[in-house]
């Protein structure tokens, strides 16, 4: 078989094969944040007060309103792909369970809270509730939040613990769960 710059053809192909299989795992992964984010808020509703925007409070209160919650969104969006890419070129996986990364990422906004993606898709939902004026979204972001809280406890952060051992323990203990700290934490300095 012929050799391209010394790399057997095979391996080319394999490695191609490997990347479409990431970009497949990722795609799937993003099922989870569009889930949560779009498909839930959408049925929500278009089972409660449909889709208008503030609160009926006259057009330029509803106006700031928006802006308030679009900011909410920016922010939170902002923090959810950052931490999402520190997960793929950090820690080579993805969100989602079935793909988890590799390497405990502990860099960018995990070097000050635990869970700064859960932070940031609650940070969209609360400025949805806001955006649409809806209640059901902002139950929602709270259902969320507690089921998340137990699933972290209960089983995310066990697995951490048999997959990153002392090097998780050690984060644990030095970066909080839920509310970030007010400087970054540096692995070896507290």
């Amino acid at each position: 078989m012929r050799r391209w710059k010394g790399v057997e053809p095979s391996t080319i192909i394999r490695g191609m094969a490997g990347r479409r299989r990431d970009k497949l795992a990722v795609i799937k992964s993003l099922s989870l944040p569009f889930t949560v984010l779009l498909v839930i808020p959408a049925l929500l509703l278009s089972g409660t007060n449909g889709f208008r925007s503030g609160w009926g409070l006259g057009q330029a209160y509803d106006a700031l309103i928006v802006c308030v919650g679009s900011v909410i969104i920016g922010a939170g969006l902002y923090l959810l792909v950052t931490t999402i890419r520190l997960f793929w070129d950090v820690g080579k996986g993805t969100l989602a369970p079935w793909a988890p990364p590799k390497k405990l990422v502990v860099s960018g906004p995990y070097r000050y809270v635990r869970n700064p993606m859960i932070s940031g898709v609650l940070l969209v939902l609360l400025g949805e509730s806001v955006v649409f004026g809806s209640v059901a979204i902002f139950i929602w972001a709270i259902l969320f939040f507690i089921i998340n809280h137990f699933y972290f406890i209960f089983s995310e952060e066990p697995g951490l613990v048999r997959r990153f051992g002392e090097e998780y323990l050690r984060y644990r203990e030095n970066v909080p769960r839920w509310l970030p700290r007010l400087k970054p934490w540096r692995d070896g300095q507290g």
